[in-house]
C-alpha cells in the first residue's frame, strides 16, 4: 500500500513559488524573493505569512540587506522536516542514500545483485529502502537512476547491462515499499541534482559530462533539463574525438566510448607498461611520469578537451560540469584537455568554466534523491 503524504505547498501558484525559491535559494531575504519573483512587499507578505505559519516556511537569524530600516530576518526552509531515498541500479548492485529535503545525504547502504531478474531486484531494493528508511523518521518518497532507456518515469524500455526490456520498475519497487516512486535515467536524474542544489543552481544554460564505464551528456536550457525519448542510449560516446584512435564495441574508430572511458584507460595503460592496472592506478602512473602511462593518459584528456570544445560550440553552456567515477582524468590529465579545447575552439571565445564534482558513486544516488523530492515538492512526476 502506497503511504500517502501531505502535499508540501499549496500549488501550483504565487505562494508555491514563493515556498519554491526559498527551498532552492533559502535562507533569502524578503527582498531578494520578491526582487526574483517581481512581487511587490504587500504580495510577498500575504504570500508568505501563511506559509510561515503552517511550519513550511522558518524566520532565521537576521541580516542587513543595505536598505532603510532595521535588519530583515531571512526566509528558509527545514531540510529535516521531510526525507527522501535516492537509489543508483548497476549490474553488479544498487547503491542507495537518504537525504533531507535539500538532497543532503544522511546515511547509504549498498545491497549486491546475485541475480538480475526484476523480482529478484525488486527484492534487493525492498530490502535496502527497509534499512536506509529505519535511519530517518520517515521517508516521504522514493527515487531511482538506471543506465538506460526509461519511458514516463515509470518503465525500463532498455537497460543492457541488466538484460532488460520493457520492465515496469516504478510500479512494482512502489508496491514493494509503499513509497511514491520515481524511475530515470541516471544522467538525467545527476543532472536534475546539479541544476537544482549543485553547481547549475539558478543558471539559464549549463552542460554536464559524466565519466566511468560510459561518457554520458547532460544539458540545461533555459532553465530546465533539455529531455528526449532517446536520452539514455548514451549517443555521445559515438562523438568522433580521435581519428587514429582505438575502436569501440559497435566499431567505431577514436569515439568517446573508446577514448574516455575507465575502461579504455585502464586497456590502454596496461598494454603500455606491460602489466594489469586499475584505473586510479594509470592516473597514479602517470602523475608519477612513467612515459606510456603518460602517453595514454594525455591522449585522453585530449579527447576530453575536444569533447568539452564540441559541446561548448554547440550550446555555448555558461559552465561546463564534469562528473563520474571516472572524474579524477579532469585532474591528471590537465594538459591534454587545454589542447583539446585549443584545437577546437575559436581563439576569440570565452573561457567556460569547468567545474569537477567529487566523483563519489553517492552523486547518482543524490540525483535519484531530487526526482523524487521534485516529484514531492511538484506534485508531479514531470520536473
Amino acid at each position: 500500500m502506497r503511504i500517502s503524504t501531505p502535499p508540501w505547498a499549496s500549488g501550483p501558484g504565487p505562494s508555491h513559488a514563493v515556498a519554491l525559491e526559498v527551498l532552492l535559494n533559502g535562507p533569502i531575504s524578503r527582498s531578494e524573493i520578491a526582487r526574483k519573483l517581481r512581487l511587490s512587499a504587500g504580495s510577498l507578505t500575504r504570500l508568505s505569512t501563511p506559509l510561515i505559519e503552517s511550519g513550511l516556511l522558518v524566520e532565521v537569524g537576521e541580516r542587513v540587506d543595505g536598505s532603510p530600516g532595521r535588519p530583515t530576518r531571512p526566509l528558509d526552509v527545514i531540510p529535516e522536516s521531510r526525507h527522501f531515498i535516492g537509489l543508483k541500479l548497476t549490474g553488479d548492485g544498487v547503491l542507495g542514500v537518504v537525504t533531507d529535503l535539500r538532497a543532503t545525504v544522511i546515511a547509504t547502504a549498498f545491497s549486491p545483485l546475485e541475480r538480475r531478474d526484476p523480482v529478484d531486484v525488486v527484492a534487493v531494493i525492498q530490502m535496502l529502502v527497509s534499512d536506509l528508511a529505519s535511519r530517518v523518521p520517515r521517508v516521504t518518497a522514493l527515487g531511482l537512476g538506471v543506465g538506460g532507456l526509461v519511458a514516463d518515469r515509470q518503465v525500463v524500455r532498455s537497460a543492457p547491462f541488466l538484460d532488460w526490456s520493457d520492465v515496469d520498475l516504478g510500479a512494482a519497487v512502489e508496491r514493494a515499499t509503499g513509497l511514491p516512486t520515481v524511475i530515470e535515467n541516471d544522467l538525467t536524474a545527476f543532472t536534475e541534482y546539479e541544476r537544482w542544489f549543485g553547481a547549475g543552481r539558478n543558471l539559464d544554460r549549463f552542460a554536464v559530462i559524466t565519466l566511468g564505464a560510459g561518457v554520458g551528456y547532460g544539458l540545461v536550457a533555459g532553465g530546465e533539463v533539455v529531455a528526449d525519448a532517446d536520452a539514455g542510449i548514451g549517443l555521445v560516446g559515438h562523438w568522433p574525438l580521435d581519428p587514429y584512435g582505438p575502436v569501440c564495441g559497435a566499431g567505431h574508430r577514436g569515439c568517446a566510448q573508446s577514448v574516455l572511458t575507465t575502461s579504455a584507460i585502464i586497456q590502454g595503460v596496461s598494454a603500455a607498461v606491460g602489466r594489469a592496472v586499475t584505473y586510479d592506478e594509470a592516473l597514479t602512473l602517470a602523475e608519477e611520469g612513467d612515459e606510456g602511462a603518460r602517453r595514454v593518459v594525455d591522449d585522453a584528456g585530449r579527447g576530453l578537451g575536444r569533447l568539452m570544445a564540441a559541446v561548448a560550440n554547440l550550446t555555448m553552456p555558461e559552465i561546463i560540469i564534469l562528473g563520474g567515477e571516472g572524474v579524477r582524468l579532469a585532474q591528471v590529465a590537465v594538459a591534454g584537455i587545454e589542447e583539446g579545447l585549443s584545437l577546437d575552439r575559436d581563439a576569440r571565445t570565452r573561457r567556460i568554466p569547468i567545474v569537477a564534482t567529487s566523483g563519489d558513486d553517492t552523486e547518482w544516488c543524490r540525483g535519484a534523491a531530487v526526482l523524487a523530492i521534485q516529484t514531492y515538492v511538484l506534485g508531479t512526476n514531470s520536473p
